[in-house]
């Protein structure tokens, strides 16, 4: 199986950015959450420190996982600390739940 999950976390307020981003690069499902974290930057006014960010969820290709990346990267980025970060992981297997059966590399 040749399947990647990328996961971002970055500004919420660049969410519709990003998706339309995402969209225009033709990809066709994506799930999205609002968390609540800190890292490379904490807001230290806030009791817990912790900021509102987007978080995108999607299953792709291998060999299309970069490319979906950089444009995540190109559209949440405002050269700022906190920006977020981006993670492409290896997907050892893929099912669908409706037909149960494992996804293969042509869907």
């Amino acid at each position: 199986m040749n399947y990647r999950k990328v996961t971002a976390i970055f500004r919420i307020e660049l969410l519709e950015k990003v998706e339309h981003k995402l969209q225009d690069l033709g990809v066709r499902g994506l799930s999205v959450s609002k968390v609540k974290g800190y890292g490379e930057y904490a807001d230290f006014y806030a009791k817990d420190w912790l900021t509102n960010h987007a978080r995108i969820e999607l299953f792709t290709k291998e060999r299309d996982a970069e490319a979906i990346a950089k444009a995540i990267m190109d559209a949440a980025s405002l050269d700022m600390e906190g920006d977020g970060i981006v993670a492409i992981l290896p997907v050892e297997k893929l099912y669908r739940i409706r037909t149960k059966t494992e996804v293969s590399n042509e869907g």
